[in-house]
């Protein structure tokens, strides 16, 4: 595991440019074996997820190559194999073989994935809507095994909660299923949108993504014939934002989907922050004398899970006390523990975080137990006075593009650190 190394204080200013979706690209990735072509993404994001999941499509003959934000993937060599556990155990995406492989092969062998602890994310939906198609699903000593001997066939696919995994799974089944496919209670995020972008480019019948309910017509065949772009990341943005707000002296963040973030950025503006919001584009100037607010995370289009740890430190330079409420995963606050030791007057007591003005906060050496936990103290290490160390850095190495780079052109200071203390370039 790496470290990383903050001198805080610095005042930041400049611009960043978004990447590509992290959630979209787990997903992307996946779906390309249902291709019968090779296929290529652009602004693809350079995390540690994306090179762990080709070494999971090494692993079936599915060669591809990275360079420049530019994805190659070619499935014609396919093979059924065994997947690296070490690979699948490191990101909980890449459950999202299970969907691609049994579509293409009609049958799948997983272990069970790994990836953020951030409490209870049980698949069991997953699992309801393959049956549903067609196939069985038995689980021994962590490993999963789904098959479809007599194939795949359209059905109803009714979610007992909304869940973007499922949702995405399912899709990645049905689309080369016989039949129509009618899911509903489905997630509405716009990575699930810029899934289905891309399958029906290939020439999918995907309908009604962005809603409660996608009816997708089974084909025969999925063929590229043009790049994929994925869409900007709106957690990588709402982070920047954030860490904006609070150390900035006029940001601009570029390659942003506005529209993706109406619910944060409401939040900033109600907090008193005078966001200049263009087409592509947001400028966040000097923030001073902030309010506190009140959030509670929701499903798209509501305030994203994933945002309620990055936006933590910022509320410290609110008056009053904030309060987050995260109804999605309500034991996601790891990173309390760890921002209290920076000084930072949080606390997190029967569902409730509550976030108090912070005058003061001080480095300390603190742990990112998952990705956004790891943004949020890698935020507080940039407004607090010394130098923070942050072990465990792969996990928001995972998650945030050059992310070392793009901070330094801000004017802070950052760098990465092996375990043995060697700087590493990232």
């Amino acid at each position: 595991m790496k470290n990383m190394i903050i001198q805080g204080g610095n005042r930041l200013s400049g611009e960043v440019t978004i990447g590509g979706a992290k959630n979209s690209t787990v997903a992307l990735i996946p779906a390309a074996i249902l291709a019968d072509t090779p296929v290529q993404f652009d602004t693809v994001p350079d995390i540690l997820d994306v090179h762990n999941l080709m070494i999971i499509l090494k692993s079936m003959n599915v060669d591809s190559s990275f360079k420049h934000g530019v994805l190659n993937i070619d499935p014609t060599q396919i093979v059924e194999s065994e997947l690296p556990s070490k690979a699948i155990k490191s990101l909980r995406a890449s459950y999202y073989f299970m969907g691609s492989l049994l579509g293409r092969f009609h049958r799948a062998t997983l272990t069970f994935p790994g990836g953020d602890n951030i409490g209870p994310r049980p698949i069991d939906q997953h699992i309801k809507a393959f049956k549903a198609l067609g196939a069985t699903v038995e689980e021994n000593n962590g490993t999963i095994h789904i098959e479809a001997p007599n194939g795949l066939h359209g059905t109803r696919i009714f979610l007992d909660m909304v869940s973007v995994g499922a949702t995405i799974n399912s899709i990645l089944a049905a689309v080369k299923a016989s039949g129509t496919t009618i899911i509903e209670n489905a997630a509405k995020e716009p990575e699930i949108i810029d899934l289905a972008t891309f399958l029906n480019n290939m020439g999918a019948k995907i309908r009604g993504v962005g809603t409660d309910v996608i009816r997708i017509e089974g084909v025969d065949t999925l063929s590229s014939t043009n790049t994929h772009t994925i869409i900007p990341d709106r957690i990588e943005a709402g982070t920047y934002l954030s860490l904006a707000a609070a150390m900035g002296d006029g940001i601009t963040l570029h390659n942003i989907i506005p529209e993706h973030l109406e619910a944060f950025t409401s939040k900033l503006i109600e907090m008193g922050v005078n966001l200049q919001i263009g087409e592509d584009s947001i400028y966040v100037p000097q923030s001073d004398d902030l309010k506190s607010i009140n959030i509670k995370t929701l499903p798209f289009p509501g305030f994203a899970t994933d945002l309620q740890q990055p936006i933590t430190p910022l509320l410290t330079r609110a008056n009053g006390v904030s309060v987050i409420v995260d109804t999605i995963y309500p034991q996601r606050t790891k990173h309390i523990i760890e921002l209290q030791k920076m000084g930072m007057n949080v606390t997190a007591e029967g569902g409730l975080i509550m976030v108090e003005r912070t005058h003061h906060m001080h480095g300390a050496q603190v742990s990112a137990g998952e990705i956004r936990a790891g943004a949020s103290l890698m935020i507080a290490g940039l407004m607090a006075d010394g130098q923070t160390i942050i072990t465990k850095a792969d996990n928001i190495l995972r998650g945030y593009d050059r992310i070392v780079w793009k901070l330094n052109r801000l004017n802070a200071d950052v760098r990465i650190q092996d375990e043995s203390g060697v700087e590493v370039i990232e």
